[in-house]
Order: C-alpha cells, then sequence, then structure tokens
C-alpha cells in the first residue's frame, strides 16, 4: 500500500550547477524538495518508485543504480538511481528521473531500494491509474517520488507562450496534489494538460492510482511560476 509520495518539478534547472547564475532562483523550490523527501524517509518504506515523465527511449522501468548524466545541459556529471548493483542497466535514466536521483543523492537517501519508471506523456488516465494501482500493491509500503512539471504556459515568455487557461489549470493541479484530493487529480484533463505543456499529469494520474483507499493527507508546500512553468512541490503522508 502507499504510505507516503513527494510531488517535485523536474526542471534540470533544480541542480544549481545546470542553473549556474540563476541558481538563487530556485532555492525555495530546492528546498521543499529536500522537505518532502524527509516524509519519504518518515514514512519508513520498503520500497521507493520515481516516477516521472519521459520520452519514447526513456519509458519502461529503470532499476537500482541505473546512471543519469547531466551532460545534456551543459554540466558533466552523473547521479545514480540508489547504491549501483551487480548487473549494469542497460540505459540511462531520461531526465526526469534523473533530476529525482539527483535529489534522493542531495539528501543521502538510504531508507529502502529504489525503482524508476519513465512515464509517456500519451499514457490514458485510466492506464496510468492502472499502473499507480499496480505499484501501489508491488509491497507493504511503497513510497513514490514523483516528478513533473505544471503547465508551460504561464507568460509570454515560457516555453509555450501565453495561454489564458495555463493559470486555472495550474490553480487546480495545486489545490489537488496540496490536498491529495484522489478523485481530482484522476479527472485531470489529460488533452488541456497536453496542450498546456504539461508534463507532469500522467506521472501525478499513477500517483492517484497508488492511493486510492490509502486515505492520505496533502501538503502543499511550494507552488510558483519563475520561468513561465509551474511548479509544484507537494506531500501526501
Amino acid at each position: 500500500m502507499l504510505v507516503a509520495a513527494a510531488v517535485c518539478p523536474c526542471p534540470p534547472l533544480l541542480v544549481p550547477e545546470v542553473a549556474a547564475g540563476a541558481a538563487p532562483e530556485m532555492d525555495a523550490a530546492r528546498s521543499a524538495c529536500a522537505d518532502a523527501l524527509g516524509v519519504l524517509a518518515a514514512a519508513r518504506p520498503d520500497l521507493l518508485v520515481v516516477v516521472g515523465p519521459a520520452e519514447q527511449s526513456g519509458r519502461g522501468s529503470f532499476p537500482q543504480g541505473t546512471p543519469g548524466s547531466l551532460r545534456g545541459f551543459g554540466v558533466d556529471a552523473e547521479v545514480r538511481l540508489g547504491p549501483a548493483e551487480d548487473t549494469v542497466p542497460e540505459r540511462e535514466l531520461p531526465p526526469s528521473l534523473t533530476v529525482g536521483a539527483w535529489l534522493l543523492e542531495r539528501t543521502g537517501w538510504a531508507d529502502a531500494p529504489i525503482e524508476g519508471l519513465g512515464v509517456g506523456e500519451p499514457l490514458a488516465p485510466e492506464r496510468c491509474i492502472e499502473v499507480g494501482r499496480e505499484i501501489g500493491a508491488r509491497a507493504g509500503r511503497v513510497a513514490l517520488l514523483v516528478m513533473g512539471d505544471a503547465s508551460a504556459c504561464r507568460t509570454v515568455k515560457a516555453p509555450g507562450y501565453l495561454d489564458e487557461r495555463a493559470a486555472p489549470f495550474d490553480a487546480e493541479v495545486a489545490r489537488a496534489l496540496g490536498t491529495a484530493d484522489v478523485a481530482a487529480v484522476q479527472a485531470l484533463d489529460a488533452e488541456l494538460a497536453y496542450e498546456l505543456k504539461a508534463s507532469g499529469r500522467a506521472p501525478w494520474q499513477v500517483l492517484a492510482g497508488a492511493a486510492e483507499g490509502a486515505n492520505l493527507g496533502g501538503a502543499l508546500l511550494y507552488e510558483d511560476a519563475p520561468y513561465g512553468v509551474g511548479y509544484v512541490v507537494a506531500t501526501w503522508s
């Protein structure tokens, strides 16, 4: 059963070396992510699954010890999804899971075995929920680190330019995630999320599937759009 979840944004700018001179702008988000991971550790899970959006090549499962690289973002650094295993991983982590692995390394995660799951943007809500239910049944005490951004259309300088629907969409996302409203997260409009370039929709709906019947409470730790992209940090416990 799901006992805890942390929802974090996944921009590479969370990594100070990637953000460089702009690093202080993300300090509040980094601090909130660290607090969220503390909630995961306090739940004493038997298994932690890191879920994040991924392109075709990065979809599917990733075993503990899989490396991720920040070289694509101008930083010659690698991270790992937990301690290295004896088997050599077949591929690298997608960017969202790489950022998740960086957060876990930064907080010194050593509280449970880790796995990764890259989820494709086109995955239908019903299938996301089904995947979440399967994850929730994997162990007696399951925790999720859910990576994903809200809309990328909050300002004219945002990656998706300004869309008047973005702010209301993000407000509902923040409310639903901040209150652990499972039904509301499951009901997020996949087509609207796609149009607003909200990469977190599918991972959030995986969380909503895993949380069915768990009766978790939510807390909103951070919500802002510093680059015209909505970033939300929340915990369910």
